[in-house]
């Protein structure tokens, strides 16, 4: 029997590396078990995957906790216990885990009926937002719909409905990537639309997200690659017009170029400055664990957009370099789940699953370069761990289908149906 059963092993796994090869596809285990000398089970999810996730979140929840400790100290938030940015965030990552729950109990194939109506939904939502009554403005934004235990962002939905949008799109556009007009222009449209909109608010952080998720979507789609670079140079045209017709982009393009002058160290620059004092404090391993300075009222968002300038302080590199390590290794693990789905005849959950590797990476990197001075400072919160109840939400729901794809592919690698 255990022969037979060996025989079927090395058969299984002839297969496997055949459609995929070991670098598109979490290795198969054995069903041969040399300890119980019985067959075991392949496992039904990447369990890596899951407890990279969980670790992002949790450690994002104990530095939001050190980093935003003395917020009631501030007069804006008097009235404030000192732990009520951590109870908000446990709520929010408790909403975004059950939401995941119940996300990846759904088929992908339900998703890919969806798509069309969820990107509709995020534009309808998108507009809500604008409108007054509706819209919550913060610092001279109006991003958020107040609802009551969160405020939330549509632009987080809307990076969740472009990939899904992106990927439905290309599987039904197929035939005509060769072609600009069919291919192209109704993307371009819909990236358009959701581009007034985003710079309405005005959030252009969210909208550079969303152009490269359907930007490298279309380019992992198989569109044409002159049309593709033709609507990059049209996109970084229009991001060089927007900074250059606005007072406000461009005094920040100035003070990112030269933070330590004078004019800009206490104005468009201040969050900058001290973001690179917070890593320099930080050194190799950090002033410990709660022992950040510029956290005192000095960095202002600290507990949000600049969150990785408080691990720097307080964790030095060591702490900073496990964070990037650990955002590689998802964006790569996304990567290569679609990569095995499109070697499936998935193609819509393999452009799906590389569309959020390249929300998280993308946003990570932008976020992580906006801290370290590497990127004009931008409003972005660092994925699965700032503060944030839509991010976090939308985050873990679209992770949740990455994990759901990811189980279909094992079923139907092992002879099963998605």
């Amino acid at each position: 029997m255990n022969a037979v059963l060996t025989g079927f092993t090395a058969r299984l796994q002839s297969l496997w590396k055949r459609d995929g090869g070991e670098d598109a596809a979490v290795p198969v285990r054995d069903w041969v078990s040399t300890s119980a000398g019985r067959p075991t089970q392949l496992q039904g999810f990447d369990i890596t995957l899951v407890w990279v996730v969980l670790a992002l979140m949790a450690f994002g929840l104990l530095m939001v906790y050190s980093a935003s400790i003395a917020m009631p100290d501030n007069p804006r938030f008097a009235k404030y216990l000192p732990t009520h940015f951590l109870t908000r965030h446990m709520v929010a990552i408790g909403f975004g885990l059950v939401a995941g729950l119940v996300t990846v109990q759904i088929p992908v194939s339900a998703w890919e009926r969806w798509a069309p109506w969820v990107f509709v939904a995020a534009l309808v939502l998108l507009v809500g937002v604008l409108i007054p009554g509706i819209g919550k403005v913060v610092y001279g934004a109006r991003r958020w719909i107040p609802l009551g235990v969160m405020n939330f962002q549509p632009s987080e939905l809307a990076k969740f409905g472009i990939a899904l949008y992106a990927a439905n799109y290309m599987m039904r556009k197929m035939d005509a990537r060769e072609n600009f007009f069919q291919a192209v222009t109704p993307m371009a449209i819909s990236l358009a639309f959701v581009g007034l909109l985003l710079l309405a608010e005005p959030d252009m952080g969210a909208f550079m997200v969303i152009a490269a998720i359907a930007m490298g979507i279309l380019f992992l789609g198989g569109v044409n690659g002159r049309m593709f670079f033709l609507i990059v140079a049209v996109l970084m045209g229009a991001f060089t017009l927007m900074i250059t017709l606005s007072d406000f982009r461009r005094e920040r393009i100035f003070a990112y170029l030269n933070p330590w002058d004078d004019k800009y160290a206490q104005g468009k620059a201040y969050q900058l400055t001290h973001s690179l004092i917070a890593f320099g404090r930080g050194e190799w391993f950090g002033q410990g664990l709660g022992g950040s300075v510029e956290k005192l009222h000095y960095l202002p968002e600290a507990h949000t957009d600049f969150l990785l300038a408080v691990i720097g302080e307080e964790l030095g590199f060591a702490g900073v370099a496990v964070v990037i390590l650990a955002f590689f290794w998802l964006t790569r693990r996304c990567f290569l789940i679609g990569r095995q789905a499109i070697a499936l005849d998935r193609v819509f959950a393999g452009l799906y699953a590389q569309g959020i590797g390249i929300w998280m990476g993308g946003q990570a990197f932008i976020n992580m370069g906006v801290n370290l001075g590497a990127l004009p400072t931008k409003g972005l919160t660092l994925p699965l761990m700032s503060f944030g109840g839509s991010a976090i939400l939308m985050n873990c729901v679209a992770l949740a289908v990455v994990l759901r794809i990811d189980l279909e592919n094992r079923q139907l690698m092992r002879g099963g149906r998605a």
